[in-house]
């Protein structure tokens, strides 16, 4: 067995990886309205935020094809150099988006590249999380397996808490002009070439996993690992209920809890850019320790009643959670006290007009007004009183508490269900389908049904909700809450 020294090592390594891959595939996402305006045609602004959330989206539906691609890869020749290669194709494409000129300069090119780039971001993506997971689980002790593989888990909300955090950093050095209109925005993505090089370094000093190793020196390993995994009755019954009974639950909850809600709070709300994101922020960094909580916690009591924890959470608070998100920033609601006008556009003196309004409650409203060829364009931003912002981070706060609780034990739980031969293939595909399809696509079809006749900006909601009871049905009838040894 792996000694305490040893397994840290091996988790560092993966986890540095991992996280960088993550940060990857999540600063699009996170830059999403500014990419509107770059790669896609100005002239409606809310048809060109769902073009690039559905671009966005693309990246997560392709993932459980590099699922099915890396995983098999992986069980055949290993896992060290299957996931260093979704390293390298993550970084090489990550890079290239930031290199893309814009829809001004070479039209529906513009769109159609980074769209192709995506998708090869989440054909890497899909091979990436399956071999990080297997491989610490494979190195890790069978009674702590959830705690060690738990650190893996709190990866992805680190990718975004990077993604964030470097995306600020980079707006603050350069400034709000050059990085919203100019070419700052670009670097968050050409930075990724760095942080990917000193991965591979790290990576390339990784040992393969001991029972992999085991199973290739005894002449065990899968022959067809795809037909092994797919083919089979028994073992494709366990790939199903895992997708339905854990992952599709578990992905919603993710995605709303993080990614939805920063969409929410930055479209929805109208929340300064940095305001908004640095709520997000405080708030994963708060409830990041909780992954190994409940990560630990799965190996004592089981994985299962704490998975479905985190899914009947979401269900039955994320209403009323986004609904106190949007009445904290509803200014309509607040006693209006003083209103200041400066006209900011020097040279016409009249073609931008910016109106600052002040509540009682120490929260302001700016709204801004471009005419341009006859054609008023308005922008509204409210910054939060202090007392305000906190109570708006105590709420992300909460709903992240349910992502760890949904996402802590998963990989635990997965690797656990298959055997080791057909491991990598099998775990793959239903969390890549899980994560990648139904939780990829809530920023998309939740802002998608706000627009449609008779919704609320609550409405898109009703989405993930329905996923994560339909999830927590299926896995309260179906999982066992017993911790697996066997495939250990």
């Amino acid at each position: 067995m792996q000694s305490v020294k040893g397994i840290w090592k091996v988790i560092t390594a993966s986890s540095v990886g991992t996280l960088i891959e993550w940060y990857d595939f999540y600063i699009f996402g996170s830059l999403s309205t500014i990419i509107a305006q770059k790669f896609f045609p100005s002239g409606n602004p809310t048809t060109a935020l769902l073009s690039t959330l559905a671009t966005f989206a693309a990246g997560f539906i392709v993932r459980p094809f590099g699922a099915v691609f890396f995983g098999r890869l992986g069980d055949l020749i290993g896992r060290k150099y299957t996931f260093l290669l979704t390293l390298v194709l993550m970084g090489g494409a990550t890079f290239l988006i930031g290199c893309v000129p814009s829809y001004a300069t070479i039209g529906g090119w513009a769109p159609f590249l980074v769209l192709m780039l995506r998708l090869l971001q989440g054909l890497a993506l899909g091979g990436e999380y399956g071999g990080a997971a297997t491989y610490v689980a494979e190195h890790a002790p069978a009674n702590r397996r959830g705690f060690y593989t738990s650190w893996i888990q709190t990866t992805a909300t680190l990718g975004l808490f990077l993604s964030l955090g470097i995306i600020l950093g980079i707006r603050r050095l350069v400034g709000v002009e050059e990085f919203t209109n100019g070419n700052g925005w670009r670097y968050p993505f050409l930075l990724s070439i760095v942080l990917v090089i000193v991965s591979i370094i790290i990576r390339l000093k990784m040992k393969e996993s001991p029972m992999f190793t085991k199973l290739k020196q005894g002449g065990k390993i899968s022959s067809n690992p795809l037909k092994e995994s797919f083919g089979h009755k028994e073992n494709f019954k366990m790939v199903l209920l895992a997708l339905f009974g854990a992952t599709m639950g578990q992905g919603v909850i993710w995605y709303t809890s993080q990614f939805y809600a920063q969409n929410f709070i930055l479209t929805k709300c109208n929340i300064e850019y940095e305001q908004g994101n640095s709520i997000i922020l405080i708030a994963i960094v708060l409830a990041t320790p909780f992954f190994i909580l409940f990560g630990h916690l799965s190996d004592k009591i089981g994985r299962k009643n704490i998975m479905l924890a985190g899914m009947l959470l979401g269900v039955l608070l994320y209403r009323p959670i986004f609904s106190e998100i949007y009445s904290i920033s509803d200014t309509s609601k607040k006693t209006f006290i003083a209103e200041q006008k400066i006209v900011t556009d020097a040279a016409s003196q009249s073609n931008t007009l910016v109106v600052i309004k002040s509540f009682d409650n120490g929260s302001t409203e700016k709204i801004t007004t471009k005419i341009a060829d006859g054609k008023a364009t308005e922008k509204k931003e409210v910054t939060l009183s202090e007392k305000s912002k906190w109570n708006m981070i105590l709420l992300v706060f909460i709903m992240v508490l349910f992502v760890t609780m949904a996402y802590g034990p998963i990989a635990a739980f997965l690797v656990e269900l298959f055997p080791t031969r057909i491991r990598y293939t099998s775990m793959s595909l239903p969390y890549h389908i899980g994560n990648g399809v139904f939780g990829g696509l809530v920023p998309f079809i939740a802002t998608l049904i706000t627009t449609l006749p008779g919704t609320n900006v609550l409405s898109g909601l009703w989405y993930p909700i329905g996923v994560a009871l339909l999830c927590f049905i299926i896995g309260s009838l179906y999982l066992s809450n017993k911790i697996n040894l066997k495939h250990g």
